[in-house]
């Protein structure tokens, strides 16, 4: 196990094409929800217990070596948002590429091969991390991460919010990341006796549907 390449993976400036999504806080900012540090820690938290649980557990799962149709299906079965589950293609698409660049695999080929159009982006995270070497609990980390990540710097640019408030969301988050993680995996070891129907399935309706609203704007700054 790498811990450089975990940290080669989770960094922002891996050009996986997360900097262009903001996870919602976009249309959050828009409709008056997240407005400073308290409010986007708030927001944050949400997605971490919903939308980056089941991230960490498909990416967890994926990275022990489930079969990556079935995790693919069982993410558009928790993505009820049409827009939502396209720009998880489109991150996944985007995220092959680089992995596949950066630690080529016979595996990552064979995703490319069944999803020319793209998987969704846990799935691809998982096998990333296992061509990199990586556990299912460093997949579980880094898609918890992303989770909070990309809204808290998103956020940074929407409301110029101050870089140290944002950062400082972040930190005081990690102690319920690691958390997250590790219920994930938890989750993620399940899959090969029960199934994918032992992945969480935890729900954040309102994001499904600030994610449809969103996608008809005629000006945005962020993807999704």
């Amino acid at each position: 196990m790498s811990r450089a390449a975990l940290l080669v993976l989770a960094d922002g400036r891996f050009p996986a094409g997360g900097h262009a999504h903001s996870g919602g806080a976009e249309a959050a900012v828009k409709a008056g929800r997240v407005t400073d540090a308290a409010s986007l820690e708030a927001f944050c938290r949400g997605r971490l217990h919903t939308a980056g649980l089941v991230a960490g557990a498909l990416a967890a799962a994926a990275a022990l070596g489930a079969d990556p149709g079935e995790l693919d299906a069982a993410a558009d079965a928790r993505t009820p948002s049409p827009a939502l589950r396209a720009a998880a293609r489109r991150l996944g698409r985007q995220l092959l590429r680089a992995a596949r660049a950066s630690w080529p695999s016979a595996e990552l080929d064979a995703l490319a091969r069944r999803f020319p159009r793209g998987a969704h982006q846990p799935v691809v995270l998982g096998l990333a991390a296992r061509a990199a070497g990586l556990g299912p609990g460093d997949a579980a980390h880094c898609a918890a991460y992303e989770s909070v990540s990309g809204p808290a710097t998103a956020t940074v640019r929407l409301l110029s919010l101050d870089p140290f408030d944002a950062t400082g969301v972040l930190a005081r988050l990690a102690p319920e990341l690691d958390r997250v993680a590790d219920a994930a995996v938890e989750a993620a070891r399940s899959v090969a006796a029960e199934g994918v129907d032992a992945l969480p399935a935890a729900s954040a309706p309102l994001l499904e549907v600030m994610a449809e609203a969103h996608a008809g704007w005629p000006v945005r700054l962020f993807a999704s």
